[in-house]
Formats: structure tokens, sequence, C-alpha cells
């Protein structure tokens, strides 16, 4: 069945673009933008198989799935090969960072320049920082400079934290409301400005209908409501008909937990961590923004109370605003 966009338009139409990073939460629905736009996809990930689902959101022989490692350049050679873009989403909290999205996103960029693209997007963070003490902040900041050095043209999007359905985010605060009768809450008046990841697949897709139009300027993608973390939690279980006890914990002692256990496998939060969820994560207003891309910005409220319906008691079959 062919696909079209919300607006009917196809401007991508006949496109080749290479999605490095694209089996996972953001590029699932990056792939669903750029097809409906008319684009081809090669979808590069190092777990090409966590892509199968892609193949169903495009027509036959439009998405392409290859196996990648962004620290091995060989690999890349071969997948950019014909790509008439192309958008990396690779990124890491933890493991050789500076080889995932530090220098490796300029090496990326340098090979999608030699293969002949002629649009490149980076998709980095808000809290990029050279000057910070935690290596994703300030590797997240060296991958876009060497990006920039190596194809001055491209386009860096900064989102805040990127909520969806089917997120880490909400979801994971989601099932911790509704698994416990005391909620502890971590740097609780840190404030956020979550944006929709449609919205950040849209803006993907608006960049590269017009790459001329954006090329070397660096976006900041943030929703329209700025929420801290202790009323976000507050939202999400009035929203899953909860009432849990909230415990906002003092910075010392989340700190502290945070440093004494995040080193154990399977830990909710590493120091790291910790840190740039007490920076919190808003636009910094010095730069343009979703508006400047075309996409006009959905609050996560239009979304919240259909979503954690799961998360009722009785799920699906809950009454509607009764506390657990």
């Amino acid at each position: 069945m062919e696909r079209m966009s919300k607006d009917g338009v196809r401007d991508l139409e006949g496109q080749l673009i290479a999605v490095v990073g694209g089996s996972g939460f953001i590029g699932t629905h990056v792939a669903q933008a750029l097809l409906a736009r008319g684009a081809r996809l090669r979808v590069c990930s190092r777990h090409p198989e966590r892509g199968y689902r892609l193949k169903t959101l495009g027509g036959l022989g439009h998405v392409q799935l290859v196996a990648v490692d962004v620290t091995k350049p060989h690999t890349l050679e071969v997948a950019l090969t014909g790509c008439d873009a192309v958008v990396n989403l690779v990124g890491a909290f933890k493991g050789k960072l500076d080889a995932v999205q530090g220098s490796g996103a300029g090496q990326l960029a340098a090979i999608a320049r030699a293969k002949g693209a002629k649009a490149f997007v980076h998709v980095s963070a808000i809290g990029a920082d050279a000057g910070s003490a935690v290596a994703y902040a300030s590797t997240k900041a060296a991958g876009e400079a060497s990006v920039f050095a190596a194809f001055p043209e491209s386009v860096v999007l900064r989102p805040s934290v990127v909520f969806g359905e089917d997120d880490a985010f909400i979801n994971l605060f989601a099932g911790l409301i509704a698994s416990a009768p005391v909620m502890p809450v971590f740097a609780a008046d840190s404030r956020f400005q979550p944006v929709f990841v449609d919205d950040v697949a849209d803006a993907v897709a608006n960049v590269l209908a017009a790459p001329e139009a954006f090329a070397g300027k660096t976006f900041e993608l943030g929703g329209p409501e700025v929420i801290a973390i202790g009323d976000l939690n507050r939202r999400i279980a009035k929203a899953a008909g909860r009432a849990p006890r909230f415990l906002e914990l003092p910075d010392g002692i989340s700190a502290a937990f945070a440093a004494l256990t995040g080193w154990l496998p399977g830990a909710p939060m590493s120091r790291d961590q910790w840190t740039m969820l007490r920076q919190g994560n808003v636009v910094s207003g010095a730069l343009p923004g979703l508006a400047d891309l075309g996409v006009q910005a959905r609050p996560l409220g239009l979304f919240l109370d259909r979503w954690m319906l799961r998360f009722r008691k009785a799920g699906r079959f809950g009454v509607r605003g009764k506390a657990a």
C-alpha cells in the first residue's frame, strides 16, 4: 500500500536515505515520516534484526536493513554508497562514547560526503556541552563540531527528552508508579521540555526536503511545555489512575544513591545520568527551534491520558480517575 505524508506531500520521492542507528525508538518514527514522503530507506544498525518491523512501513523494496558499526569505517563505506542523504541517530550513555558519538560522528559525516551524500542530519541533544565533566555531554558537543568540520552543510538537531507511546522515559516512570505504593523522586524540581517523537521525525523530514534552506545550522527541539520532574510524576500517576506517595529526595541523598549503585548492572541511574537530570533539559532560546523547521510542537498532555490506560489497576477496563 502506498503511504502518504499527513499533508499528502511526497517531496522525498525517489531519494535513498540512510538512517544510521535507525532500528531504535526515534529511528522507527523517522523511518515512517521519510517513507510517507516517498523516500527509500537504508536502515543501518549494529542489530539490523531489530528493525524488521520497519519493512511493513514501506512498499516492496523501499526498506533495506544493513549491518553497520560506526566504530568500523569499512561498514559505513559500504552502507552509505549511493545514498542521497544520511541521518545519524547514533548515541550512547556508556562505553566508547567518543568513538560512537564524538569523533565517530565526524567520521560518519566525512564518509557520507565522500560517498556523494548531498545532505547530512545529525541528531544530538540539548545537553551537548564541550565544557561538561559528563562524558555524554562533552562527546555530544565534540560530535557536533566534528560533523560540521567534515560536512559543513550538515544540520544539527538537539532535542530535549523525546517522548512517545513506545518510549523508555514516560513508560519507565509509569511502570514504577504502577508497581510501588511509594515512589522516590530524584531532582523533583529539575525542568524538562519534552518533545514528541513524531515532531522530531517531521523536523528531520522537513530538513531533508529542503536541505539548502537549513544548511550549517543548529536547532533546539523542545515541546510547548516545560515540566518539572516532580510534576511529571504526578501527571503520569493521575493519568494512570494511581495515587502513590511521592517521596522527593534531597539532592545529597539521590546523588549518593547514583554514585554508590550506578555501576551495578541494571541500576536505574548512573552518577553521570544523575548530573544531567539535575541540570534539566530545556531549550536556551538562543537557537532556532521546531517552528523554524515548519513543525508545530504537540504537548504531552495531548496524549498522556490515552497512553496511560494500560497502567491502570484494571488496565483498559479500569475506572477513569479512580486511584489505585
